[in-house]
């Protein structure tokens, strides 16, 4: 249910947008929704975007496997956009390998005007 909100949301939620959403179908309380989350976050279906605590639903099939994900969101209209940057993606991976760096996961959030906003500008 949390992910199928996030889903059809066409942008980011907060937990709390969520569990209003959800409220009918029986969620009562944001532990619900925070568990709910955890879990499809760790099964990479969806991603927190820390910026706007708000969540995402994953724009990629099979995500869970790269481990990274970077987004540009727009501070004017709030659209999100999720991206595979391969080279950084590279880079990153070089650079936590030679300094024996384990990572988890990697969020990049880009912040900015997006095309359609700069148009109206």
């Amino acid at each position: 249910m949390v992910f199928g909100s996030l889903s059809e949301a066409g942008g980011p939620l907060t937990a709390y947008a969520i569990l209003d959403e959800l409220r009918d179908d029986g969620f009562r309380a944001p532990l619900q929704v925070y568990r709910a989350l955890d879990k499809l976050v760790e099964y990479g279906m969806v991603h927190r975007l820390e910026s706007l605590n708000a969540f995402v639903a994953c724009s990629h099939k099979g995500c869970s496997g790269h481990g990274t994900a970077a987004f540009a969101i727009c501070d004017k209209c709030g659209d999100v956009r999720e991206f595979m940057p391969d080279e950084v993606v590279q880079s990153l991976k070089a650079w936590t390998e030679s300094n024996g760096f384990a990572l988890s996961r990697t969020t990049i959030e880009l912040r900015g005007i997006c095309k359609n906003c700069r148009k109206v500008a």
